[in-house]
C-alpha cells in the first residue's frame, strides 16, 4: 500500500494534469482554456479590484477637497496595481490591507482636519477591530500656502486607524520636504507619505515610487 506522502503526490499530479486539460463550453458554445492563461487574466483583473487570486487584498481609498488627493491616489493605484474608491463608509472587513490617504483643509483644527467623508467615519473606524491588517496613510498639503499645518490630516487619519489596531507603516523622513511645522510628524517622520500637489507636483510620482517599494518590505500584502 502507497504511503500517505504518495497518494498525496500522487493526488496532486492528477490535480494538475486535470487542469491542464480543463475546456469550458462559453454562452456561444466555443471552448476555452483555463490555467494558466485564464488564470492569469482573473489574477490581473482582481489586480484592479483591489484583490488577487490566491493573495491576500488591499484597498486603496481617499477622499479629496479639490481634487489633489484624488490625483494622488490615481498616481498610487499605477504603482500598485489597485484601483482607487472615493470612500463612501466601507468598514474593510474583507481587506487584508489598506492604503488610505486625504487631505488637509480645516488647517490648525484639532479635530476633523480633513473636511471630507473621513470626518464622519473617524470615530467609526476607531472602533473597528482592525487587528491583523496593514494600513499606511498618505495626505495633501501645501507646504508654502499652509507651511505651519503641512499634512496635519495624515496624523488624524494615522491615529484612527492605530486605535483600531491595525499595523501602521509607511512613515517618511522629514528631511526631504521644506515646510515650518506639522502635526503628522513624530521623531523626525511623517506617520505616512506626504505629498503636495501645489508645489512639488512634479516630485509626487518619485516619491510615491519609493513609498511602494517601501511598503512592500513593510508587509503590504500586495
Amino acid at each position: 500500500m502507497a504511503s500517505k506522502g504518495a497518494r498525496v503526490l500522487l493526488l496532486a499530479v492528477l490535480v494538475l494534469t486535470w487542469t491542464r486539460n480543463l475546456t469550458f463550453t462559453g454562452l456561444r458554445g466555443r471552448a476555452a482554456t483555463s490555467p494558466p492563461q485564464q488564470l492569469m487574466a482573473w489574477d490581473a483583473m482582481a489586480r484592479t479590484k483591489g484583490c488577487r487570486v490566491g493573495l491576500k487584498a488591499v484597498g486603496l481609498f481617499f477622499a479629496t477637497q479639490t481634487g489633489n488627493t484624488e490625483e494622488v491616489a490615481g498616481l498610487i493605484g499605477s504603482a500598485t496595481g489597485l484601483e482607487a474608491s472615493d470612500y463612501d463608509g466601507e468598514d474593510f472587513s474583507d481587506l487584508d490591507g489598506m492604503i488610505v490617504g486625504c487631505p488637509t483643509w480645516n488647517t490648525g483644527a484639532d479635530d476633523m482636519r480633513s473636511g471630507t467623508t473621513w470626518d464622519d467615519y473617524l470615530e467609526t473606524i476607531s472602533g473597528y477591530d482592525l487587528k491583523g491588517k496593514t494600513v499606511a496613510i498618505f495626505g495633501c498639503g501645501d507646504s508654502q500656502g499652509y507651511g505651519d499645518n503641512f499634512c496635519d490630516g495624515i496624523e488624524e487619519l494615522h491615529n484612527t486607524f492605530q486605535a483600531a489596531g491595525a499595523k501602521m507603516v509607511g512613515y517618511s523622513d522629514s528631511s526631504g520636504y521644506d515646510f515650518s511645522e506639522s502635526k503628522s510628524v513624530k521623531d523626525g517622520k511623517f506617520l505616512g507619505l506626504p505629498l503636495d500637489q501645489d508645489n512639488e507636483g512634479d516630485q509626487s510620482e518619485a516619491r510615491i515610487a519609493d513609498w511602494v517599494a517601501q511598503l512592500k518590505g513593510e508587509g503590504m500584502p500586495f
